[in-house]
């Protein structure tokens, strides 16, 4: 019995120095908290991994190098104002860089679902600059709060945090995606120039169009969308650094955010301004609303483009099957030779996904209580996956499909030759409700519109054929 006691209390003991050697102590105010010694994380970080253990979704990397741009930015200005040490300043910046080089990714380890303020993860970024700078220095340099979090609050660097977040994304990220398919639909209009092919509305027949104009419709729908998302970034470069808790600034001079957003003006490119009324910036989310709903307009477009290239390219044979798309892959695992509209799928699941995340960033905004909206995780993760995904998936799309686009001109113009819609240029010589008749006539004869027209005694020949020609009845290309 003795022995058996002595045997399980040596292995406890043996398991007890061996998580000893894996685990450090650290503090706060709430006591004392293991944290692994590898990380470079500290006590109110390893807090949030326990108590939110829920999802796989972590805080996106872009939101990270947010974060750091904003410590550097707020450092700089702390160490002007005199309420940090050069010495501090500079260390602060240092572990800032490690951040934005990727030298540091696995430390920021949060779930999305933690508290709605982001408080945890404002937390994650101090501790981490801290516990690095002070490891380098070998004393404690820098503390996460006092030093790190001097002049802030998490109220008002997480909200600022998104928003350098998004305008980042945007201009980095999506804005050259949208250039570059913008250019790709441009080529394939030149390309396509003087083609003309049958238009269609309410998925029936209509009358002729140029091929380059139906590929100019799609290049206009992007240069739109980026048009409106230029538009709004202005709301979105308004800022809520020097708010602190509430609105009020306690604990920050007058002018630390407009320093602040000075230094990330030139750091950036980008013109970050303090927003006009703090109070707006902590408790509402409305800039990230109205962006996200112009990149649902910009997912709707996507989707529209998509569709009609795939439409188009249905067949071979026994679909429309004016426009042939690159074979990428085998198209399926048990018909050999065909090929599927994948990079179409891919970029309609995409809108789809966007549609729900502006959604969920809709119904985010609309929260909160008071002085702050606690939603802002939910919200940064949407917005951010509704960028990235609409960058790569525009990039896609335009390398491995509309890069490879062809037309089909025989198809086209068998399509053009077959169309009873051609008869409504003869709308101003025999009048709507005989050019009626003669459509109809020829549909359920299974005649050609001429020989229609020629049974009816409309016209004779030589006036159809003066008449009814598709290059009269489109405009020119510009």
């Amino acid at each position: 019995m003795d022995a058996t006691n002595t045997e399980f209390n040596t292995e406890n003991l043996c398991e007890q120095d061996q998580m000893d050697e894996e685990f450090r102590i650290e503090h706060d105010v709430l006591g004392e908290v293991r944290v692994p010694k590898k990380a470079k994380w500290m006590s109110q970080t390893q807090r949030s991994l326990q108590n939110f253990r829920i999802g796989t979704e972590k805080m996106p990397e872009e939101l990270i190098r947010a974060f750091a741009r904003l410590k550097m930015a707020c450092a700089i200005v702390n160490e002007r104002e005199g309420k940090i040490l050069a010495e501090q300043k500079k260390a602060i910046v240092e572990v800032c860089q490690q951040i934005l080089a990727g030298k540091l990714a696995g430390e920021f380890p949060l779930s999305i679902w933690q508290t709605g303020s982001g408080t945890q993860t404002n937390m994650n970024v101090n501790e981490v600059i801290t516990h690095v700078a002070n490891s380098k220095a070998g004393f404690a340099l820098l503390h996460p709060n006092d030093t790190v979090n001097c002049s802030q609050s998490s109220n008002d660097t997480f909200p600022s945090a998104l928003h350098i977040m998004a305008a980042m994304q945007i201009r980095e990220q999506l804005m050259p995606s949208l250039d570059r398919i913008i250019e790709q639909l441009r080529a394939l209009e030149e390309e396509n120039r003087g083609i003309i092919k049958i238009g269609r509305t309410h998925l029936q027949d209509a009358t002729p169009l140029y091929v380059s104009d139906e590929i100019s419709g799609w290049r206009s729908m992007m240069e739109h969308s980026r048009r409106h998302i230029e538009l709004l970034l202005p709301m979105v470069q308004e800022l809520a650094i020097g708010a602190t808790a509430v609105g009020t600034g306690l604990n920050a001079s007058e002018t630390f955010g407009a320093d602040v957003c000075a230094i990330l003006d030139s750091m950036t490119g980008i013109h970050f301004k303090s927003d006009p009324n703090f109070f707006h910036a902590l408790t509402s989310k409305d800039a990230c609303a109205v962006l996200s709903g112009a990149l649902k307009a910009l997912a709707a477009n996507a989707m529209k483009m998509a569709n009609d290239v795939r439409w188009l390219a249905s067949g071979p044979r026994c679909g429309l099957g004016e426009l042939e798309i690159p074979a990428n892959e085998p198209g399926s695992s048990i018909m050999p030779g065909k090929v599927n509209p994948t990079q179409a799928e891919a970029l309609t699941m995409v809108a789809v996904q966007v549609m729900g995340n502006d959604a969920a960033i809709g119904f985010a905004a609309s929260q909160g209580n008071f002085e702050l909206n606690v939603f802002m995780p939910v919200i940064a993760h949407n917005l951010s996956q509704s960028i990235r995904l609409l960058a790569d998936a525009l990039d896609s799309f335009r390398s491995n499909c509309l890069a490879g686009l062809k037309v089909c001109k025989k198809k086209t113009a068998e399509h053009l030759s077959d169309s009873l819609m051609l008869v409504t240029c003869l709308n101003p010589v025999i009048g709507y409700e005989n050019a009626g008749k003669a459509a109809r006539y020829a549909f359920e004869n299974d005649l050609t519109l001429k020989e229609a027209v020629l049974a009816l005694d409309l016209l004779d020949e030589a006036r159809f054929d003066e008449l009814v020609r598709p290059e009269k009845m489109v405009r020119k290309p510009k």
